[in-house]
C-alpha cells in the first residue's frame, strides 16, 4: 500500500514551472531514491511534502490524508520527518545529549541537566547509537565528529521520534568514499522496515541502495524503476550528458 501519493502536483515560481502535474507514489517500507539534474525541483518537492512550501495545485496524500494545507509542525506530528543536507547538530554537546535534547524537545533542553530522561527515551537512544555506528562516540562532543559521523548523528536524531516517513536530502554530501559506502550499508540496515525518500546525486550510492529510483526532469517523472532499468534508459543517459550511471 502506498504511504505517500502525489497527484497532479503543480508549482510555479514566477514564470518558471517547476512541476506540471507530477504523479508519484511511495510504498510502505520502501527506500526510494530521487535523482535528476540540478534545478529539477528535488528540494522543492521535499519542501512541499513537509509544508515549508505550498503547491499551486494537486494533492499530497500521506496515509490517505491530504497534507497540502497543513503547517510544518502538523505534518511532522503526523509522522513525516526530514533531514536537511547540512548537518545541524549541537556541536558543543555530546552525541548522547544531542539525542536526549531531540527526544525531549528543544524547549525542554534545560530540563536535560536537572532531570533524568525517561527510560523509554534512553532505551531508544541506545538502540539508535548502535544503529548509526556511534556507540563508541556517545561521550564525544558532536563538533569533534567527522562530517560523515555528524550526518549519521542527524539521521539518528530523525529516527528518535519514530516517524513513519523519513526524507533525506543528499545524506552523503561531503563524505569520503568510505563514509559514503558505510552510509549506504547503515541505511540498508536501519531502514529495513521503514519508509524513506532520498535525494541523491552520488550515483554509486544510489546503485548500492539498489531500490526503486525516480528521475525528475522538466516538471515531471522522466523515468521510474529499478536502478538497472533507470541506468539502461537512453533518455536518462542523455539528460545526464554522458555521466556514468
Amino acid at each position: 500500500m502506498a504511504l505517500l501519493k502525489i497527484q497532479q502536483l503543480c508549482k510555479r515560481f514566477g514564470g518558471v514551472s517547476v512541476f506540471n502535474g507530477l504523479d508519484m507514489a511511495v510504498e510502505q517500507g520502501e527506500i526510494r531514491c530521487i535523482i535528476g539534474p540540478n534545478g529539477t525541483g528535488k528540494t522543492t518537492l521535499f519542501n512541499m511534502i513537509t509544508g515549508r512550501l505550498r503547491p499551486d495545485s494537486g494533492k499530497i496524500l500521506f496515509s490517505e490524508q491530504n497534507v497540502v494545507n497543513l503547517k510544518v509542525h502538523e505534518i511532522n506530528r503526523l509522522g513525516i520527518s526530514r533531514k536537511f543536507q547540512a548537518p545541524s547538530v549541537f556541536e558543543d554537546m555530546t552525541v548522547w545529549n544531542n539525542l536526549m535534547i531531540a527526544g525531549t524537545g528543544h524547549s525542554n533542553a534545560r530540563r536535560l541537566f536537572t532531570t533524568r530522561p525517561d527510560a523509554q527515551l534512553q532505551e531508544r537512544a541506545e538502540h539508535i547509537l548502535a544503529s548509526v555506528r556511534l556507540n563508541d562516540q556517545r561521550h564525544t562532543l558532536a563538533g569533534s565528529l567527522s562530517h560523515g559521523q555528524k550526518q549519521w548523528l542527524e539521521i539518528g536524531i530523525v529516527l528518535l521520534n519514530e516517524p513513519q516517513l523519513i526524507l533525506l536530502d543528499e545524506p552523503t554530501a561531503g563524505m569520503t568514499l568510505a563514509e559514503t559506502a558505510e552510509t549506504a550499508d547503515l541505511i540498508l540496515d536501519i531502514f529495513r522496515d521503514r519508509t524513506a525518500i532520498i535525494i541523491e546525486h552520488d550515483i554509486s550510492f544510489v546503485r548500492r541502495l539498489n531500490g526503486r529510483v525516480t528521475v525528475l526532469y522538466r516538471g515531471g517523472v522522466m523515468c521510474e524503476g529499478s536502478f538497472d532499468d533507470v541506468a539502461a534508459n537512453e533518455a536518462v543517459r542523455r539528460v545526464y550528458l554522458g555521466e556514468e550511471v
